[in-house]
């Protein structure tokens, strides 16, 4: 049975695009079966993996709204072993379309059950607010991974999700778990990202992963030309960074060889 993850958080331009269709390249290039469904209505994951929103007749907005089976709208995409549940703008409506339907919280959950098996990860990409969309992904997911940046503001945006998700796991999906806290954009050179990172490890103990992913111009780069960073620049240390956190969440320590030297990462 595959393991939902969805990446959230209401904080927009914090990676969460990035980082959906960075893990699931990686997966995919380790075997691994991979879906990603694109709950945000900009559709950043879905052109991250090269597709062109233009030519799509179906997405995750007919989906929710009951329009069509999630196995109708899935696309095979150029990266190994990485399907994808496409986003169009007008998943931006669902909301007003929601309020109308039953059980408005958990069609997600409702669609994801028929093609569960089929794949090892299914990767959500939330959009960046606490909505009707972002609750049927959190309904649906087994944890939750949260990207943010080392700046306080995002602090308060921490606290606010955190207790969204914790309303979440106390009326509608009980079995909610936090996958991890993710720092993106780090810029270690600044003293004020080290205090936010300690501050938040002390009021989120165990769940802050040991991988930072860096400002990387290359990462930047690589949504425009519809790749991966694995595909796009795989030398690249966006691409190190990706790798570093795909152990972390497989639970496998990732053994590296430099100058004669054994080095040993992992968050065990």
């Amino acid at each position: 049975m595959g393991r939902i993850i969805a990446v959230a958080n209401q904080k927009g331009g914090v990676g969460k695009s990035t980082t959906v269709v960075s893990l699931a390249a990686y997966f995919g290039l380790r075997g691994k079966r991979v879906l990603c469904v694109d709950m945000d209505s900009q559709g950043n994951t879905t052109t991250g993996l090269g597709v062109s929103k233009r030519d799509l007749t179906s997405s995750t907005y007919d989906v929710l709204i009951g329009r069509a089976r999630l196995q109708d709208v899935i696309l095979e995409t150029e990266s190994e072993n990485v399907s994808l549940a496409p986003a169009v703008s007008a998943l931006a409506g669902a909301e007003i379309d929601l309020i109308e339907l039953e059980n408005r919280v958990s069609r997600l959950k409702a669609a994801l059950i028929s093609c569960r098996d089929s794949y090892d990860f299914i990767l959500i990409d939330c959009p960046p607010s606490l909505s009707l969309v972002t609750l049927n992904s959190l309904v649906a997911a087994d944890t939750v991974l949260i990207p943010m940046t080392a700046e306080f503001l995002s602090m308060e945006g921490l606290s606010q999700l955190t207790e969204t998700i914790r309303l979440v796991k106390s009326r509608y999906n009980p079995g909610l778990m936090p996958e991890g806290i993710l720092f993106t954009m780090y810029d270690a050179r600044l003293n004020l990202a080290e205090q936010v990172v300690e501050e938040v490890k002390h009021y989120f103990p165990g769940t802050v992963f040991k991988t930072v992913i860096p400002r990387n111009v290359r990462l930047s780069e690589a949504p425009s030309h519809g790749k991966p960073i694995f595909y796009y620049d795989r030398s690249s240390k966006g691409a190190d960074a990706y790798e570093l956190l795909g152990h972390e969440i497989l639970g496998e320590p990732l053994v590296v060889e430099k100058r004669g030297k054994r080095f040993i990462f992992g968050r065990k």
